[in-house]
């Protein structure tokens, strides 16, 4: 057990090691379901959801069942996107791989001079992410997982292209009741600019944990993120935290809610706080398929909706 601890803290440690926080490619920030959204984006430790593959693709070797999953998220004003994941009926170098593809559509925009004077003309601006996810176990409670991915975004005539890397592990204490997770997210380089100005990809170092209660139906997940970001001062990443329940009731219903205090004390001005931060869904599961909805807050003006379906193909 001791040495799976110091591979876990290595592994964190290489993580923040030369991270960056610029935020090109920002829409890959806010990938996720409605079940993530929910418990506020405590989710690297959650077993057999496909989804999670999104946050330490190690997860992906719990997978057992409900092999296809699509999202739908309503942004603000009339951005959409959405993203849809698949575990492949393979069986490759003993590990199990999974697919995903993620959009973000900005909605048309109007053709203007610098006077504001319309042309009649319009333009769309569009993000996309494809991913491809490999995961095996090192051994029977101690599991890792990579994902390579290719990203796109752009605007009139105008793009930038990428490629990343995500890695994650996830260790199952003897318990059975407790997971330990870090993945580190969006490491990689533009293989071409907007203007020819290049810039980071938004790494993404996470370390968290989640824990059934005994004698309680309660899932409880904790997690730190954006852990490479850039602040003042050390301690201040320790801000970026989330933490999650998902409350079983019944066998066919689960009740969630989060809260992402940084959404709530960095990304939100003091006069416009509402219930930003906080996140509440609702999980609904049958034999055939599970349909999930998740809320969050990012200001008293923006809220976001998230859908998910899984089902087995």
């Amino acid at each position: 057990m001791r040495r799976k601890f110091i591979i876990i803290i290595i592994f964190a440690i290489f993580g923040s090691a030369g991270a960056k926080s610029e935020n090109t490619f920002n829409f890959l920030r806010m990938i996720g379901n409605a079940r993530s959204s929910a418990l506020a984006g405590s989710f690297i430790c959650v077993e057999n959801d496909l989804n999670a593959v999104l946050f330490n693709p190690a997860t992906l070797w719990t997978v057992e069942d409900r092999n296809f999953t699509f999202t739908f998220l309503k942004h603000a004003l009339d951005i959409n996107s959405g993203n849809t994941s698949y575990k492949l009926p393979v069986n490759w170098l003993n590990g199990k791989f999974a697919t995903s593809a993620s959009f973000t559509n900005y909605g048309s925009f109007d053709y203007a001079d610098k006077d504001g004077i319309k042309d009649g003309g319009t333009f769309s601006a569009n993000d996309v992410n494809l991913a491809g996810y490999y995961s095996n176990k090192i051994d029977t409670n101690f599991f890792y997982g990579v994902g390579l991915k290719f990203i796109y975004s752009g605007i009139e005539n105008y793009s930038s292209s990428a490629v990343a890397l995500d890695l994650g592990i996830l260790y199952k204490l003897a318990d059975n009741r407790t997971n330990i997770g870090v993945s580190l997210l969006n490491t990689g380089f533009q293989l071409s600019s907007y203007a020819g100005s290049s810039e980071s990809l938004p790494i993404d170092l996470r370390i968290g944990f989640n824990h059934h209660l005994k004698g309680l139906p309660l899932l409880f997940n904790f997690n730190f993120h954006h852990l490479a970001d850039d602040v003042d001062n050390f301690g201040e990443r320790f801000k970026n935290l989330s933490v999650g329940g998902e409350f079983y009731i019944g066998e066919n219903v689960d009740l969630r809610v989060g809260y992402d205090n940084q959404i709530r004390n960095v990304l939100t001005n003091n006069t416009d706080k509402g219930l930003s931060g906080f996140s509440a869904g609702l999980g609904i599961k049958t034999k055939y398929i599970d349909i999930d909805y998740g809320f969050s807050q990012y200001s008293s003006a923006v809220n976001l909706h998230r859908f998910s379906v899984s089902l087995n193909l």
